[in-house]
């Protein structure tokens, strides 16, 4: 993504923040790279482009802009010196030695084609940092579920998906029925499956499911898809279960919304908050 499409960012962040977003010493290798004279951003943007990402980790650069701000390089923009970043980690796998091989490569490449000089950070270093980054992500990757089994015979399919646009679902071309949030800027609070492949005809089991590091605690995701269930429950004559078919009652989801907020919380002390441009980042 650019700046513009960086997740949880306003239109109007000022340059400076978003530079911060986009090259994040938390959660990107930062490499630096020197020039001798001032660079341009329309003659430097397209070389910079050549490197986007290496594997599935997105690569970012920012300049030191002539007002003492770093911030993302536009056309017309003039910069003292440059930053690369590659983020260290995503949901699914951390930054490793042939990644960080091709990254210094590619780079080197882009630095001599804008007359610039990288400072390679060390490998064996990097790698760590990588490693650790990865056991955090995959420690807080975190997903709630709550199911509604229906109580009679299967739903038809065709009625089912009325309902749940009733019930303020976004039906996706894919299948998917995503609950986006109306107070915040339309970002999803959760989804739903119907737990079976494009074109059945029936189903007997929904699953809400709650991407927990996405959603932002103000944002109430939890409650809000409680309140969900609980509204389809009445509308399908459904019951409210877990994994297990095990009656989901009102203790046992006030004991599972405690534990989100402590989620939140470890979140919060590690200096990822939930819903941020950098836990959407890397948990994407």
């Amino acid at each position: 993504f650019t700046a513009a499409e960086l997740p949880a960012v306003k239109p109007d962040t000022p340059p400076a923040q978003l530079a911060e977003n986009l090259v994040d010493p938390l959660i990107d290798c930062l490499i630096p790279l020197n020039s001798e004279g001032p660079l341009r951003g329309d003659r430097i943007l397209p070389a910079l482009l050549k490197l986007r990402r290496v594997g599935n980790k997105p690569v970012h650069f920012v300049g030191l802009a002539v007002n003492g701000d770093w911030e993302p390089i536009v056309h017309g923009g003039v910069y003292t010196k440059l930053q690369a970043g590659v983020q260290l980690a995503t949901r699914t796998t951390a930054l490793n030695e042939l990644e960080y091989s091709e990254m210094v490569t590619r780079l080197r490449a882009v630095a001599d084609e804008i007359g610039a000089e990288p400072e390679v950070p060390d490998m064996i270093e990097v790698m760590s940092e990588a490693k650790t980054l990865h056991r955090f992500v995959a420690g807080h990757d975190a997903q709630l579920g709550v199911n509604l089994a229906s109580k009679g015979a299967p739903w038809a399919m065709a009625t089912l998906i009325g309902a749940l646009e009733n019930a303020g679902f976004d039906v996706r071309p894919d299948g998917k029925f995503v609950m986006l949030d109306k107070e915040e800027g339309g970002g999803t609070l959760f989804t739903l499956s119907t737990n079976v492949t494009l074109g059945a005809d029936t189903t007997s089991r929904l699953t809400l499911l709650l991407d927990v590091p996405c959603v932002a605690p103000a944002r109430d995701g939890f409650g809000k898809m409680v309140a969900c269930a609980k509204d389809l429950e009445q509308r399908l004559e459904a019951a409210i279960v877990d994994d297990f078919d095990q009656p989901l009652t009102d203790a046992a989801l006030e004991e599972i919304a405690g534990q989100v907020r402590e989620f939140y919380q470890e979140m919060d002390t590690a200096d990822v908050a939930a819903g941020s441009t950098r836990a959407l980042r890397l948990f994407s």
